[in-house]
């Protein structure tokens, strides 16, 4: 019935569910080994201009490698990038946290000197 319609659309759009961190990580390794796969396809296929891509890449012997099934990244990238976001990133995160709480305890002193001042 279109009274239905008509209600339903004064609902506007219903809003999408969020991810969870461990979907969202599992999500962004499907899709990404989806288009790894979809750029070696394109690489590899007979209209692709491979001595043109070789000129302007600074690494051909990887980007062959690549094309050829090896890993996107090597070894010290993965290495590099774990320091950066792995474990040793939410250390970073936690101490900045503390910090941060350590700050709103010297506010709050500070703002204990100005009232002893004011009175």
């Amino acid at each position: 019935p279109p009274s239905r319609r008509v209600q339903s659309s004064k609902l506007g759009p219903t809003p999408p569910r969020l991810l969870s961190e461990e979907e969202y990580r599992v999500q962004g390794e499907v899709e990404t080994q989806k288009a790894l796969a979809e750029l070696r396809s394109v690489c590899r296929s007979p209209e692709f201009s491979a001595w043109t891509t070789v000129s302007r890449i600074q690494s051909p012997k990887r980007f062959a490698d690549f094309v050829g099934g090896a890993s996107h990244v090597t070894p010290n990238e993965v290495s590099a990038h774990e320091q950066e976001y792995g474990l040793a990133r939410l250390a970073i995160d936690e101490q900045l946290f503390e910090e941060d709480e350590d700050e709103d305890d010297d506010d709050e002193e500070e703002e204990n000197v100005y009232d002893s001042f004011a009175g």
